[in-house]
């Protein structure tokens, strides 16, 4: 490797946003303690069955959003501003495509599936 190359080569690094140690032992904490939050949400019998899942579904949001922002150092500085626009279109196309699927088929089974007590009664019947 040439000097001039490694020069270049850390040149490059010095100007990459890296978290510091702080920021990957708070989000390092704040990833376990929404993991523990989860487990206990489901396994603890504390949370109302009828919001295990809601509650599920936003700890896991905000462990995405951790994990963007402490680990991958999404912000809106004015260098990360593309990858800030790239990964919120992204989680929008994700979002779409995972309500628009819970939406199919819910309706597929409001609609196609019929009651198993007609099936039953016609066959005995």
């Amino acid at each position: 490797m040439s000097a001039h190359h490694s020069h270049a080569h850390a040149a490059d690094h010095s100007h990459a946003d890296h978290g510091s140690l702080k920021s990957y032992i708070v989000g390092f904490a704040l990833s376990i303690i929404l993991t523990f939050m989860s487990f206990g949400c489901v396994m603890s019998g504390a949370v109302p069955h009828q919001l295990v899942m809601p509650g599920i579904m936003v700890l896991c949001v905000a462990q995405v959003l951790v994990q963007l922002v402490f680990f991958l150092h999404l912000s809106s500085k004015p260098g990360q501003r593309s990858n800030l626009s790239i990964g919120v279109f992204t989680l929008l196309i994700i979002a779409i495509i995972v309500v628009g699927s819970i939406w199919v088929m819910h309706n597929m089974n409001l609609y196609m599936m019929h009651p198993v007590s007609q099936s039953m009664s016609s066959s005995i019947g």
